[in-house]
């Protein structure tokens, strides 16, 4: 085919084509309906239909138009014999089929007996229909057909290399046919049917996007999945599972689920009896006794001999083992769905007969009612399934090996999580600081006021202004007033969340830059989000397209040289091609040949779409034939006017090396105005900045992923926690003694100091000295006392004497402050004297208090607590980590590898941290045979008291 006859053909469908990309997402329906209306219309078929291939190769038509007079096939549903498996090759291979007149004389071709092989025919439109298929469309009252292949990818087709390309091919799915039938005979042009086929294409495009759509929702039905399962994790397996909510019904959508654990059975919701899910059980143990489960839409197709006694309350089943006696079922109801059948349904198990094909004799529709078959498990419900079923698995082959102290287990299961992922984020985030500050791309970043925060140094030789004279400038006072309002409506936007991508403006030039004029950018912009996924600020990654907008200004203007331009071989001009009105290759400058391999000469006067670039013979071959069939749509849509900015656009090079980057497309005009042809340029995404993004991937990856592991952990521990407080409220309710309601008391504090841990969400917000403190009025005596009965268990086995002198008149001071976190200090900071004290040893605890009144009811306490205790003290190691790493840990530019800090170390940073939230310290001390923490804050105080200060030395045991 021509260059000349491609674009008309493009210019006969373009209407079309427009029509299907207007588009909007989410509805097959529409989506068939509109393409079946545009072939109707294009080609004046009496009938045109949409008929899609359902997993057991049968059809359906989905989607279709007559003329009035004619029989509907909407609906209808064909066996998967009607198109042999050999005419399905056939459609994968040659997209189009057109038979003029079913019953006109074939012709016979005579081989040449020279011939080393037979002759074939089946890649030629020349070729003559298979006699059965004359007898077919005679038997549907057809007389002219036109048949396009609808074929998509079924599967990722990101292969760029030559070896993968075979490979792609088997990933080619046949998904159904737009088909077109006349009661007389008739003959479409080519270029008429080289339209439509490429309509096809196209609408095979928004095919495979609505089932990328599809798999979408499905991730995010695996997300849902998750949190349930998380949920389930929290009850005493297995008979939380089905006990509480949510429950394992909610898992997956079903009519009734059961357990079957220790030869006792419970239920929910519809279900089989007792008697028939031991026999279904048995059926299992006999039959499948190798698998670890089954899952079936249908009872009675997969042999269970009692499915018809279920009746229609339960058809479908999945079913898996989480002991080798042990089952969990999931039940679901027939569909008793209604399929209308155009003629005789087949059997699923009849194959093709390659030397017989017999056609159908009628095509009287009737119907059939499915009463046995429930909706089919989807794989997204399987793998959810199957997860619980490990995770149940591991449960029960670990029920006996828990031991030890739970709260200990908890907070370095936490603290291990917390370690981690800030080791591993620190890392990440210094390398994509340092990548962004030497990226050879402007990168800019506001804040949600549109204040400029961050300024790397490529922008700063763009504009002229370098860092420490734009930080805190407003972005809309930097671009040009003509950029005004696309910048704002740019910011608003990504502020809500929804970003934008190439967008295109221009910012002002200061000092040296001043005279060259404005900065051309196109930008994409990127929300800025914390860890609770508000939106913090705007990050805008951008291209330079000041020269590319000053050499298509040049290229636009009808009068002057722009060959001198074009062939310019500096490094400013961007890579550059064209074309003439015809599609012929009329322009392909140095730039272009330094970067695809391919001179000029070797191009020139080539079928732009298909001789250059191609999907499978072209000099830069195309990704796919997606790829093809959107570059063709952008000259396409670029000749009719509509030209097209800054699009994804990639190829392989000569090299093999695949080029990813921007497409721009102009159309080229004479002096009276007419078109000429069309410019095409490329802007080439520089390689820091792909690292940059890359590096921005496995930050965000590696963020989602500790949040998910510390969701886990504390959905885990909530539930056994509700347990203790339950258990604790029962107890309140009976009969005790005054020191039995104290332990309940501290037991109660123990709780709200867990609860407030597992609270903690974001613990940068802690180290950043931005957390909210909790207000409330509360005595002394109740914080230490709790804080002292975290360690008893430890320093009693240690062999630890701990004892505590302070006067009661202390310790029952009203102290206004947030009390779980003074109580959580001081847990930390007793529980790192105990580590540190040998076996046998001394911890003392002293306490002094003072106030200065700020009015007649407020005062001022200063409060000072000295943990002191015997033995060699804290390691200085262990120390450095408090007082350095606390404020280095935050502060170390690109450091060559992130601080390394123990588990016990990250307790007392927080709990410094804390303290300086309450305004106050600690300082550590060492004495001879001794050392002590030294902790000090200021609270408020409802009244004054005397100063008072007591030794560690006397004092009771605690």
């Amino acid at each position: 085919m021509t260059a000349a006859g491609a674009l008309q053909s493009y210019k006969l469908a373009a209407k079309a084509i427009s029509r299907l990309q207007s588009l909007p997402s989410g509805s097959m329906e529409r989506l068939c309906d509109t393409v079946v209306q545009e072939v109707f219309e294009l080609t004046g078929y009496d009938r045109v239909m949409a008929y899609k291939f359902h997993e057991d190769d049968h059809g359906e038509v989905v989607s279709e138009v007559t003329k009035p007079g004619l029989d509907p096939y909407l609906g209808l549903h064909y066996p998967a014999t009607d198109i042999p498996q050999a005419a399905r090759f056939l459609f994968v291979k040659n997209r189009i089929r057109m038979i003029c007149d079913c019953r006109a004389k074939n012709v016979k071709v005579i081989q040449d007996d020279k011939l080393p092989f037979d002759l074939t025919l089946c890649g030629s439109t020349l070729r003559a229909p298979h006699s059965c298929h004359l007898q077919y469309m005679e038997n549907m009252d057809s007389i002219a057909s036109l048949v396009m292949a609808v074929v998509i990818n079924d599967g990722d087709e990101e292969e760029q290399s030559g070896s993968a390309s075979a490979q792609s091919q088997k990933r080619k799915r046949l998904w159904g046919l737009v088909v077109c039938h006349n009661t007389t005979p008739r003959f479409v042009p080519f270029p008429l049917r080289y339209a439509c086929e490429f309509l096809t294409q196209v609408f095979a495009i928004h095919v495979s996007k609505e089932f990328e759509l599809e798999n979408q929702v499905v991730e995010k039905n695996i997300l849902r999945t998750q949190t349930l399962l998380c949920d389930m994790l929290m009850r005493d397996a297995p008979l939380g599972i089905i006990s509480q909510n949510p429950n394992i019904m909610d898992l997956v959508k079903c009519d009734g689920a059961a357990l079957f654990y220790k030869n006792k059975i419970w239920r929910l919701g519809m279900t089989p009896s007792d008697f028939q899910i031991h026999d279904i059980a048995s059926w299992l143990s006999e039959y499948h006794a190798d698998s670890t489960g089954l899952s079936t839409d249908s009872l009675y197709d997969a042999g269970y001999p009692g499915a018809l006694s279920l009746g229609d309350s339960v058809c479908g089943m999945a079913a898996v083992k989480i002991t080798s006696n042990d089952m969990l079922f999931w039940f679901r109801s027939h569909t008793a769905a209604e399929v209308r059948w155009g003629g005789a349904k087949h059997n699923p198990g009849e194959k093709d007969d390659g030397r017989k094909m017999h056609p159908r004799s009628s095509f009287k529709a009737f119907l059939e009612v499915v009463k046995t078959r429930s909706v089919p498990w989807r794989d997204f419900e399987m793998d959810a399934i199957h997860s619980l079923q490990l995770i149940l698995r591991n449960a029960f082959s670990e029920m006996d090996a828990k031991d030890g102290n739970p709260s200990m287990v908890i907070h370095s299961k936490l603290n291990d999580l917390k370690l981690e992922g800030l080791e591993e984020l620190e890392a990440v985030t210094n390398e994509m600081v340092r990548l962004i500050e030497t990226a050879t791309v402007p990168i800019l970043a506001v804040d949600v006021d549109g204040l400029i925060n961050g300024w790397n140094t490529k922008i700063a030789q763009l504009t002229g202004l370098p860092v420490d004279q734009v930080i805190g400038k407003h972005l809309l006072t930097l671009v040009e007033d003509s950029s005004v309002n696309v910048v704002k409506r740019m910011l608003h936007l990504a502020l809500q969340g929804k970003e934008e991508q190439n967008v295109h403006f221009e910012m002002k030039t200061h000092g040296s830059r001043k005279d060259s004029g404005p900065v051309s950018l196109v930008v994409n912009a990127c929300a800025s989000k914390d860890i609770r996924e508000n939106v913090v600020g705007v990050c805008f990654v951008a291209q330079d397209m000041t020269t590319q907008k000053t050499a298509m200004d040049k290229f636009t203007r009808i009068e002057g040289d722009y060959k001198t331009i074009v062939q310019n071989p500096s490094a400013l001009i961007p890579p550059i091609f064209g074309t003439d009105e015809f599609g012929w290759c009329s322009e392909w400058n140095p730039a272009m040949t330094k970067l695809t391999g391919w001179s000029r000469d070797e191009v020139m006067d080539k079928m732009l779409l298909g001789e250059v670039f191609g999907n499978h013979m072209g000099c830069c071959r195309l990704k796919n034939q997606e790829a093809f069939v959107n570059f063709g749509v952008i000259l396409n849509n670029a000749m009719m006017g509509e030209e097209a900015e800054r699009v994804q656009f990639g190829f392989l090079a000569r090299s093999g090396k695949y080029v990813d980057c921007l497409l721009s497309v102009t159309k080229k005009m004479d002096a009276e105005g007419a078109g000429t042809g069309l410019f095409c340029f490329l802007q080439i995404a520089s390689q820091e900045l792909q690292q940059a993004l890359h590096v921005q991937r496995l930050s965000e990856q590696t963020a989602i992923k500790r949040v998910k592991e510390l969701t886990y952990i504390k959905r885990q521990i909530r539930n056994p926690l509700s347990g203790i407080i339950f258990s604790r409220k029962m107890m309140e309710g009976t009969e005790l003694d005054d020191e039995q309601k104290q332990l309940l008391h501290t037991s109660m504090h123990c709780q709200r100091q867990l609860n407030k841990v597992l609270d903690d969400t974001d613990l940068e917000s802690i180290m950043d000295g931005y957390l909210d403190l909790e207000m409330v009025d509360f005595t002394l005596q109740e914080v230490l006392l709790t804080a002292i009965s975290q360690v008893m268990i430890k320093s009693s086995g240690k062999g630890i004497r701990l004892t505590h002198s302070t006067s009661e008149e202390i310790m029952a001071e009203r102290l206004y402050g947030d009390s779980v976190r003074l109580q959580q200090i001081l847990a930390d900071f007793l529980l790192i004297s105990v580590n540190c004290t040998p076996n046998g040893g001394h911890l003392g605890i002293a306490v002094s208090l003072a106030k200065d009144r700020l009015g007649e009811r407020v005062h001022l306490a200063h409060l000072e607590l000295r943990i002191t205790h015997s033995g060699g003290g804290v390691p200085e190691e262990l120390l450095s980590q408090m007082f350095e790493n606390c404020t280095t840990i935050h502060e170390t530019e690109a450091p060559q590898q992130p601080p390394m800090i123990s588990d016990e170390g990250i307790s007392l940073v927080v709990s410094r941290k804390l303290l300086k939230l309450m305004d106050g310290d600690v300082r550590y001390m060492r004495e001879a045979g001794k050392s002590s923490f030294i902790i000090s804050l200021e609270l408020a105080a409802s009244a004054p008291s005397k100063q008072t200060r007591v030794s560690s030395s006397t004092g009771s045991h605690c």
